[in-house]
């Protein structure tokens, strides 16, 4: 069975991604998001089948580097410790060291770029768009910034 780790931050990008929780079932899978007072729940529901990295904002200059530092390294560990075929995530900025270490390492990355943008790119997508095994969008509109995307259509 194939191994499929589900990775994103809080907030938007996890509602977004939980919307495939529908697959877990066909898959050896597990889960990463931010450890927040609105997602801890989660351990309840899915035991040992979750983890959770710092959650951090851009706009905290100062700690942000330090909680991206220390979530490289969790990831780092995380990623030999599930070591999954695929990586599928709907971003942000939590996903991307994950996505990197994964494709160094022979995971096959899947980046679903988020419903939010239908006419820009997002930091995350950017920087994954070049790596990515798969990149989809949500919104047609966006074949035209990422032209070897596919066209998903909605997630929700």
């Amino acid at each position: 069975m194939k191994k499929i780790l589900f990775i994103s931050s809080t907030g938007g990008h996890l509602s977004e991604m939980m919307q495939l929780k529908s697959m877990f079932k066909h898959y050896d899978y597990y889960i990463i998001t931010e450890k927040t007072k609105s997602n801890l729940n989660l351990k309840e529901q899915y035991k040992n089948k979750i983890s959770y990295l710092i959650y951090g904002t851009k706009d905290h200059l100062l700690s942000y580097p330090f909680k991206l530092l220390f979530n490289c390294f969790k990831s780092l560990f995380l990623y030999f410790r599930i070591h999954p075929d695929y990586i599928i995530t709907t971003g942000a900025h939590t996903a991307g060291p994950m996505c990197i270490i994964g494709k160094i390492f022979g995971s096959r990355v899947i980046y679903i770029e988020t419903f939010a943008n239908m006419i820009s790119k997002t930091i995350t997508g950017k920087l994954l768009y070049p790596i990515s095994d798969k990149f989809i969008v949500q919104w047609s509109s966006m074949k035209k910034i990422y032209p070897k995307a596919i066209d998903g259509g909605w997630i929700y």
